[in-house]
């Protein structure tokens, strides 16, 4: 066994070592990300745009989206929110991993400039434009008691029994579902460590462009969050549009935004040597 002082000297280098590591995820990384997208820029190329579609309150909806193309998600009223799951193609057992996801990059705020990681250390989706940055990585999915407080009836539709059903239509089950983010739920942490719902930053307008970094299947449920005080919840729609994304420099801010993206990068781009 390692005598006592050594132990306390090699714990101390780790510990230093970690302080140095965050510091540069929680510190540094933030100031070298982009700016968010303005919500009157430019809108897609019509030639570009391979599918749209608008999602109904309550409702999902289930696409594939291919290495290099993009989803926008758009909430035209500023009420609504959209909650995503999915997984790799080729092999579903590897799926969207919130966890990872903030444990990797320091963080729990998604915005413009940070992606979202698989379970096996890989780039799933890039947030290539983003007009808000109010996204929710930690509460997940609502469910029929949530759902029923918002609404204030029996039943309503929400996104843990859209999840299952999107599911099902895939040959999957309960235990193949990932724990989602929502967009446009604008959620964070008080001192005492206790969600809060941040009204102000929805916004009418409000986009998220979604770079796919790998072939995908993707589940989006427009139901009302958890934590949304509204009630009865908004019920207005989503939409989509589905398009090739333009072709990512080696300047690209998602895949150099931070050590851990780069190599989250170098990994994923493996699978497409």
């Amino acid at each position: 066994m390692k005598p006592p002082q050594q132990k306390r000297t090699i714990a101390e280098a780790n510990r230093r070592r970690y302080e140095e590591l965050r510091a540069a995820g929680q510190e540094a990384t933030p100031k070298s990300l982009p700016k968010a997208t303005p919500r009157d820029s430019a809108g897609i190329a019509k030639d570009m745009i391979v599918r749209s579609e608008t999602v109904p309150a309550g409702w999902y909806t289930t696409l594939i989206l291919k290495r290099g193309e993009a989803l926008r998600i758009k909430d035209p009223s500023g009420s609504a929110s959209a909650a995503l799951i999915g997984w790799r193609q080729e092999d579903m057992s590897e799926r969207l991993n919130c966890a990872d996801t903030a444990k990797i990059q320091w963080t729990a705020t998604m915005a413009k400039g940070r992606v979202l990681l698989t379970d096996m250390g890989r780039v799933f989706l890039s947030l290539i434009e983003d007009t808000s940055g109010a996204h929710d990585l930690l509460m997940g999915a609502s469910t029929p008691a949530s759902t029923q407080a918002a609404y204030g009836v029996d039943y309503a539709r929400n996104s843990h029994e859209n999840f299952l059903a999107a599911a099902a239509k895939l040959g999957l089950g309960l235990g193949d579902i990932p724990g989602c983010i929502t967009f446009f739920a604008p959620v964070s942490l008080d001192k005492a460590g206790r969600f809060k719902w941040n009204k102000a930053r929805k916004k009418a307008g409000d986009f998220v462009d979604l770079r796919a970094e790998m072939n995908l299947v993707l589940v989006v449920s427009n139901c009302p969050h958890p934590l949304d005080p509204a009630r009865p919840a908004g019920t207005s729609a989503i939409e989509l549009v589905h398009y090739r994304a333009p072709a990512a420099g080696r300047d690209d801010p998602c895949r150099t935004g931070s050590a851990e993206a780069m190599r989250a990068f170098t990994f994923t781009d493996r699978l497409f040597a």
